[in-house]
């Protein structure tokens, strides 16, 4: 690779990098495994640096290699619980609600299968458009609606009908 892309891919990293990391964070719940999420779709995007037509399209390129990824991780092995590396911190006076809610909506989240979540994952978290999920995901936008539909519909029947919190999991973005 040429030092231009090598800069030009360094750049990419730099700015994109953390956004990168949330979405895969979102998509396998678990900190370490996302950052080998991200790592690994990273180096897919390096390989193919030089074929990208126009580097504006990496962050697509990047975010479509993550959630194949995911997709194929979840399909080799079943993750159904993931260990905490340690104890979350103690919540501060008069939060309690909000971090007991958080976690409700969290774990309801973590429940639904992989595809499901990714596409409400891209969809409201990332805020992409439905073309642009279906892109990331690699199939038709009518799936896109159909996962987004039947993830919310679970998400609806664990969380109840008052409409879903989904602002939660967007909370310190």
């Amino acid at each position: 690779m040429a030092a231009r892309d090598r800069d030009a891919f360094t750049e990419f990293v730099t700015a994109r990098g953390p956004a990168l990391q949330r979405a895969a964070y979102l998509m396998v719940g678990d900190a370490g495994l996302a950052q080998d999420l991200v790592q690994e779709a990273l180096t897919k995007t390096y390989i193919a640096w030089p074929r990208l037509r126009d580097p504006a399209n990496a962050e697509a390129y990047t975010r479509k290699a993550i959630t194949t990824t995911a997709i194929s991780w979840f399909r080799r092995r079943s993750w159904s619980e993931l260990p905490a590396d340690h104890l979350p911190e103690q919540a501060t006076a008069g939060s309690e609600d909000a971090v007991s809610e958080r976690a409700w909506v969290w774990q309801a989240l973590l429940e639904l299968p992989v595809r499901q979540r990714a596409a409400v994952v891209l969809r409201y978290y990332e805020d992409l458009t439905e073309a642009q999920t279906a892109a990331a995901m690699g199939c038709a936008v009518g799936t896109v609606k159909s996962q987004v539909a039947a993830g919310l519909a679970k998400l609806r029947e664990r969380l109840g009908d008052d409409g879903l919190p989904l602002d939660l999991l967007t909370t310190g973005r």
